[in-house]
């Protein structure tokens, strides 16, 4: 018996540690293919944690609101963890944070009066009665005062009464209600007195301001300035540059400037990077150009210490020169824009020297440039494109530096010959076939690449066929705001809107991928102000009026050639517990992708998006496959084939 036993168990113990060994032969097959990357789909937040506006003391934490965002301190370990929409908040912009004793809750009231109550664990319980509530009256919260289990909140309207311990409103007074407190304790901030200085030498993380009116990835890293000046309103915003880079951190360029000429750094609207030396950066401003060197500022530029700088004011401010569109060129010369003066086009050699362009398709009155140029970028053939955002004379522009000649297109007809009524034209961006695509008041439009060079060349409305059985179609996004947009590699363009959200339109532009709002997503506001896309990782980021958020794409950047020295797929290994989409990136431009099984059989196909593909783990019956290691074989366009890749899955 003893011996059956030892038997039994002798099989039993060989049978797994060779499953383990097999497992074990896979993790380290895998190990040296597969980086870390973020989930697809997944959202992240980078809020500013810099101003401390209160401070709540939690027996060994303590809750930091700070840029109207909020974070928790442990006096013991002194970790840190920072709180958003991503990681269990119910909202954005924090106006209020008390902290109750008896019922160890945090009532966190938000500005639309939304309410959140937070542990120390990071449990959160959402009350949204107040915040849901259909009310003509003032709901603004204006103080919150703690007793007991209860928490008052004081409204413009009158007073609510929150029970903390049960998560609910318990009843609300106005002023002529018999019942209404009028001996209410008062507002607690002894902590923020006792903490304040301690919690001033925190690093919690993130950027110094919520501001990300412009950006633009270059090399990995994301730079970005916080505006000032708009289609929609001048914003006034204190001059910043924020550079985050590929690991996580922030760098801060030096913002305690006192220009030469104009009152105050301010308004700092587009931003460039010296090919020759991505440390010296170039920055426009409503109050001319500013240079830095290393994150250090260097000098400004305007209307009274540089050639050609003009102010648009009429007593001649070097407050208001409005250069709110600059760039470099390829070998590092430098072009920027300076509206309503008599020089529409300022440049800058790599040596150094000072020059300028002006012609009469560009003037908007009498020796004087168009008034509101913005949004320059390079496009793929040298040309450098922008727009004219004003009202009177809204414009898509193209200069050839080369031949120092300008085309300026104005006449808004689309293929059917129907004048557009476009008042503005925000923004625009080459999308992967070289058609230039325009953002204005009534929608995307765009100038096809076979009819650049022509001033009198129709724009294109794309119809989007509504496929009932008839032949009737729509026009993409008609009347929809465009504030914004980037187009990724797989072609697909991203539209930024001043107060619905993004749109994510498909590469053949007849289909609305996502439609990322508030409600359905963790997108921080609905008014967008700016998007770059990471090519190399696929990450979104969506600056809005709330601050900074991204979200990770299924579309990264191609490669001409297929090895299996660039490209991976990710997570590699796919542990049993792993349920999302694998990743393979690196391939070329709408590849043909299979996933194969070790015999060959074909688990899945599909095209890349730009240089991603998706797999589910599943094969075409909608099955988790088996544990094992599968092959990714892709052909290009040309129909190059090859295995790219292996991806080691364990049940």
């Amino acid at each position: 018996m003893d011996k059956f036993v030892k038997k039994e168990h002798s099989g039993l113990y060989d049978h797994v540690l060779g499953k383990w060994l097999t497992y074990l032969s896979i993790i380290l097959f895998s190990l040296s293919i597969s980086p870390a990357r973020a989930q697809i789909g997944s959202w992240k937040n980078y809020l500013a944690y810099h101003s401390v506006q209160d401070i709540c003391e939690a027996d060994h934490d303590l809750f930091i609101q700070a840029s109207n965002s909020l974070y928790q301190y442990n006096k013991n370990d002194m970790s840190i963890i920072t709180y958003d929409k991503v990681n269990g908040l119910s909202d954005i912009n924090i106006r209020h944070i008390a902290w109750n004793k008896q019922v160890k809750r945090l009532i966190i009231v938000y500005e639309n009066s939304n309410i959140d109550l937070l542990d120390v664990n990071g449990n959160v319980v959402n009350i949204s009665a107040l915040y849901s509530k259909n009310m003509t009256e003032d709901k603004t919260v204006s103080s919150v005062r703690i007793d007991g289990i209860y928490a008052w909140l004081i409204c413009g309207f009158g007073i609510v009464k929150v029970n903390m311990q049960k998560a609910e409103i318990m009843d609300t007074y106005t002023e002529n209600n018999p019942d209404y407190p009028t001996n209410l304790p008062e507002e607690d901030h002894s902590a923020y007195d006792k903490y304040h200085i301690i919690v001033s030498a925190l690093s919690p993380g993130g950027p110094k301001y919520n501001h990300f009116f412009n950006m633009m990835v270059h090399n990995g890293q994301l730079y970005t300035v916080g505006g000032g000046v708009s289609q929609f309103m001048n914003f006034n915003r204190p001059g910043t540059i924020q550079v985050l880079d590929q690991q996580g951190n922030w760098t801060i360029f030096e913002d305690n400037i006192k220009p030469a000429f104009a009152s105050s750094y301010m308004d700092v609207n587009a931003i460039a990077i010296d090919p020759l030396n991505e440390n010296h950066v170039m920055v426009a401003s409503n109050a001319g150009v500013y240079e830095f060197l290393n994150g250090k500022f260097q000098k400004n530029y305007t209307h009274g210490n540089t050639s050609y700088f003009e102010s648009a004011a009429s007593n001649g401010s070097p407050d208001y020169v409005r250069t709110n569109g600059i760039l470099f060129d390829r070998q590092g010369k430098m072009y920027c824009l300076n509206s309503a003066s008599s020089t529409a086009i300022i440049m800058r050699s790599s040596d150094g020297q000072w020059s300028g362009f002006m012609d009469e398709a560009l003037e908007d009155k009498p020796g004087k440039a168009l008034r509101a140029m913005k949004g320059s970028f390079l496009d793929s053939q040298g040309r450098i494109w922008f727009c004219n955002a004003h009202t009177e004379r809204p414009a898509l522009v193209c200069f050839y530096p080369s031949q120092e000649q300008v085309i300026v297109y104005e006449n808004f007809v689309n293929q059917d010959g129907a004048k557009l009524a476009v008042n503005s034209a925000f923004c625009a961006a080459e999308d992967v076939e070289g058609n230039i695509w325009i953002g204005t008041n009534i929608g995307p439009v765009y100038l096809a690449k076979n009819d650049i060079g022509n001033a009198n060349s129709t724009f294109t409305q794309h119809k989007v066929p509504r496929n009932d059985g008839t032949d009737y179609a729509d026009y993409l996004l008609a009347n929809v705001n465009i504030s914004c947009m980037a187009i990724d590699k797989a072609n697909r363009k991203w539209f930024g809107t001043p107060g619905n959200g993004v749109y994510l339109i498909s590469s053949d532009n007849n289909t609305e991928v996502s439609h990322f709002i508030t409600t359905n997503s963790k997108l921080l506001s609905n008014t967008i102000e700016s998007v770059a896309i990471n090519d190399e990782t696929g990450e979104v980021f969506f600056g809005t009026e709330a601050g900074l958020c991204s979200y990770i794409s299924d579309a990264t950047a191609t490669n001409e050639e297929m090895t299996k020295d660039n490209v991976w797929a990710y997570p590699n290994p796919v542990t049993p517990d792993y349920t999302g989409l694998i990743t393979i990136v690196g391939l070329s431009y709408d590849a043909d992708v299979k996933i194969l099984s070790s015999n060959g059989a074909i688990i899945a196909e599909g095209r890349s998006n730009g240089g991603s593909f998706t797999w589910d783990g599943k094969d075409k019956s909608g099955n988790r496959v088996a544990s094992g290691v599968y092959m990714v074989a892709a052909a290009t366009s040309k129909g190059e084939k090859g295995t790219v890749c292996k991806i080691a899955v364990i049940r």
